[in-house]
């Protein structure tokens, strides 16, 4: 996977002189997530992943006018409190995490614009991989996991010149099967930790800025021989 996402970005960055690449920075607050899973009466969480501050960065390559890829990195750091219950216990404990998630995302992007038109919408699909870091606050002792992760985003650009957009966005992603056992690293013997996942939900707002890279500009002319887009 990581052999592919790189793959990619070279060869947009090799096409970025040639047709035009946008880098977008984006600057999102994520909601909080419940999670939970009972796999038996014995053995169980049910826990709350606070929401916060996430960056990102992308780089976006048009291969037609209005659609494209973009390959995408988001960073949040947040905390996670959650009531669980291990195999081989009876007493049901609570526990409070430092947690690291790091998101590679590849992007479908399809945009619409009217010629000679200052907004831009976008929406898109991605799929890709979340990186998860637990760190137990009591015990010190820490998780990692590399989860299959999907991606729903749309919003719009507001051009203000040539080559630099205001972007607005709303995102919801992710992370298959990504919380559980991991967190509860300390809190019993080698090993002990609850069988079953639930995955990580989370919907986000915020904006950014696009900086137009490379030859062309982003007013689109209107000619007699050019058709209007369609929507």
């Amino acid at each position: 996977m990581k052999k592919i996402l790189i793959a990619i970005a070279c060869f947009i960055s090799i096409n970025a002189a040639a047709q035009g690449v946008k880098i977008n920075a984006y600057t999102n607050y994520v909601f909080d997530d419940q999670v939970d899973s009972y796999y038996d009466n014995s053995s169980y969480f049910d826990g709350k992943i606070k929401g916060g501050f996430q960056w990102g960065v992308g780089l976006q390559y048009n291969f037609k006018e209005y659609y494209g890829l973009e390959l995408t990195y988001y960073n949040q750091s947040t905390s996670a409190n959650a009531n669980y219950q291990v195999p081989g216990t009876v007493a049901v404990k609570n526990g409070n995490f430092d947690v690291t998630l790091n998101w590679i995302m590849l992007n479908g992007v399809r945009e619409m614009r009217k010629p000679g038109g200052k907004f831009e919408a976008f929406g898109g699909l991605g799929l890709g991989v979340a990186l998860i870091n637990t760190k137990n606050v009591k015990t010190g002792n820490s998780a990692n996991s590399t989860n299959f992760a999907w991606q729903l985003r749309g919003g719009g650009n507001i051009w203000v010149s040539e080559k630099v957009a205001i972007k607005l966005n709303a995102q919801l992603q992710s992370a298959v099967q990504s919380v559980g056992g991991g967190f509860y690293i300390g809190t019993g013997g080698t090993g002990a930790g609850v069988s079953s996942y639930s995955s990580l939900l989370q919907f986000g707002l915020g904006g950014g800025l696009v900086f137009k890279l490379g030859q062309g500009s982003s007013a689109v002319s209107t000619t007699p021989a050019q058709q209007p887009q369609k929507f």
